[in-house]
């Protein structure tokens, strides 16, 4: 049994994944809807956590739809909230990357058109700027100080609020390397804020 949360605070509890799963593998669609019902949420914050900003919901909804498509490879027996939030993570990348690709090309256009400015600055930081709070601006501005594997281990810990076998699914490391890589990354949290999150018995 798993719960996940609706948008306004509403709980909904996914009775059993495992069976919602085989409805849908057994011809029955619209029971996906009760997955997607349940970790919208949560996955709305993976993908700003990850950077997505103003794009989040679009690569939410890509994202259902690509873990729709591959639920014929999911493992039987598996968590699907990992397993989503494996596919956010990427789609985020992605998207992302993709935005860069864009404005480096607006840029360049403007350049050659002889406009002062490019069409989307630079400066631009749509995670940022998607995530209310002062103290969670703080964090996500030392998580950007951090490597790309580390951010993601703590985004995936500590914002998502997965567990470290989660995590490692998430991510597709090994949990050995999780907790290492969580212990380091901590420890660079702590050198930038002295508030950092803590890291009970993993925190070594």
């Amino acid at each position: 049994m798993r719960e996940g949360t609706l948008e306004g605070g509403r709980t909904l509890t996914v009775v059993d994944e495992s069976a919602v799963i085989a409805r849908v593998r057994s011809g029955e669609p619209e029971a996906y809807a009760e997955l997607v019902r349940a970790y919208t949420r949560v996955a709305l914050r993976a993908a700003v956590a990850c950077g997505a900003g103003a794009d989040a919901e679009d690569v939410v909804q890509s994202a259902f739809f690509k873990a729709y498509r591959s639920l014929g490879s999911f493992r039987e027996g598996s968590a699907f909230r990992p397993w989503l939030l494996r596919i956010v993570v990427n789609e985020t990348r992605n998207t992302v990357r993709s935005a860069v690709r864009m404005r480096e090309l607006a840029g360049r256009e403007a350049m050659l058109l002889g406009a002062a400015e490019p069409l989307i600055p630079d400066t631009a930081d749509p995670a940022a700027a998607a995530v209310a709070g002062e103290r969670r601006g703080r964090l996500l501005a030392a998580l950007d100080e951090l490597g790309e594997e580390h951010r993601q281990v703590v985004i995936h810990r500590y914002l998502l609020e997965l567990d470290e076998s989660e995590t490692a699914q998430a991510l597709g490391w090994p949990r050995g390397t999780v907790k290492s890589r969580l212990n380091r990354a901590l420890r660079k949290l702590e050198r930038l804020l002295p508030d950092a999150p803590e890291g009970g018995e993993d925190h070594g």
